[in-house]
């Protein structure tokens, strides 16, 4: 996730690492916080495969800054791994949506309705928090009101996923005008 997020920030403009880390602290910082002590490996990851490029420019009080830029092996990897995501990255809500906040940039709408497609499918599956057995328990099936909350918050989260999910994908696919 950290490193979708970092060629997807970098595809958009090239950014020093101060600034990176704040947007991407900022889509997903209140789930995982982004620490140095994670960004920079990843960086330095990215950078030694080709991924990523750094110069380096004055600084405007002190020491000289480092500015990243995306190369083109990085837009394509970008690209690569928002047309052929993980199915982790499908189906936990916190990397959907950071899969989500780049995938404007395939430029294929059919390649952005498969991706779609995949999490539109994650959806309707059955599935819960809580189980009895292997059968998914409902919200109405539970006495614990804390638990029942849980269910409840969730199935409405994902009522207006897949109404939204619907939208999108007639409007990728033709079928209608919004998105």
């Amino acid at each position: 996730m950290l490193e979708l997020a970092i060629l997807g920030f970098l595809y958009e403009a090239p950014l020093h690492g101060y600034e990176l880390r704040k947007r991407i602290s900022a889509l997903t910082g209140h789930v995982r916080p982004v620490a140095e002590s994670t960004l920079y490996p990843a960086i330095k990851r990215l950078e030694k495969s080709g991924l990523l490029a750094r110069t380096t420019e004055p600084g405007s009080v002190a020491a000289p800054r480092h500015v990243l830029t995306l190369t083109d092996e990085g837009r394509q990897e970008l690209r690569h791994r928002l047309a052929q995501p993980a199915q982790r990255d499908v189906s936990d809500e916190n990397r959907w949506f950071t899969v989500l906040a780049f995938l404007r940039h395939l430029d294929d709408p059919a390649a952005q309705a498969t991706v779609l497609r995949r999490r539109l499918a994650f959806l309707e599956e059955p599935s819960s928090f809580f189980y009895e057995g292997d059968r998914p328990l409902r919200a109405e099936e539970l006495n614990d009101p804390f638990r029942r909350g849980i269910l409840t918050i969730a199935r409405a989260t994902s009522r207006a996923e897949l109404t939204w999910l619907s939208t999108t994908l007639d409007s990728l696919e033709g079928r209608g005008t919004t998105g």
